[in-house]
């Protein structure tokens, strides 16, 4: 198993580029599969990780693991690496961590690694993920307090006579 990690995103002026770069490398290594993992943003939808693949047996291979993803489009470089895999014939799932926003999410990242665990047999630890997630979610918490402390500390306004 070869894990490609990027720590920035991919401009999409650019996803087709680098998509085509790995698959090309891909195949050229005779991989017999593609993991394609992304966030997406989904209203509703907490810690739900969405799969799609590129062949029958592929969504067969998820279905007990991912909501199959039934409609709409994978963009940005998930999409273009699913693309890629499905014009080549090269097997690819795409994982998909629902988000509620387009913001890294420490736990619809865990959600991601619980389901790769399950489908590959792994033991990736995510107790730092959900920890962090915590953190996160506490710190969220404080400056929901402090943004309201201070709405409340203002001056009421006051009436303005209509004419001077």
């Amino acid at each position: 198993m070869i894990v490609v990690v990027s720590d920035i995103p991919i401009h999409p002026n650019i996803a087709y580029i680098v998509s085509k770069s790995l698959v090309d490398w891909a195949m050229s290594i005779n991989a017999r599969q593609v993991v394609s993992i992304a966030g997406m943003p989904v209203v509703g939808a907490d810690h739900v990780v969405f799969g799609a693949a590129t062949t029958e047996e592929g969504l067969e291979s998820i279905r007990e693991e991912v909501e199959i993803f039934q409609m709409g489009s994978i963009s940005g470089i998930a999409g273009s690496i699913m693309t890629e895999c499905f014009t080549r014939n090269l097997p690819a799932i795409s994982l998909l961590g629902s988000t509620a926003d387009p913001n890294p999410n420490p736990i619809a990242a865990a959600a991601v690694l619980k389901v790769l665990n399950n489908l590959y047999d792994l033991s990736i630890d995510t107790e730092r993920l959900v920890k962090q997630a915590q953190e996160i979610e506490l710190e969220m918490q404080k400056l929901a307090e402090t943004v309201r402390g201070t709405v409340e500390a203002e001056a009421p306004p006051k009436p303005l006579p209509m004419y001077g």
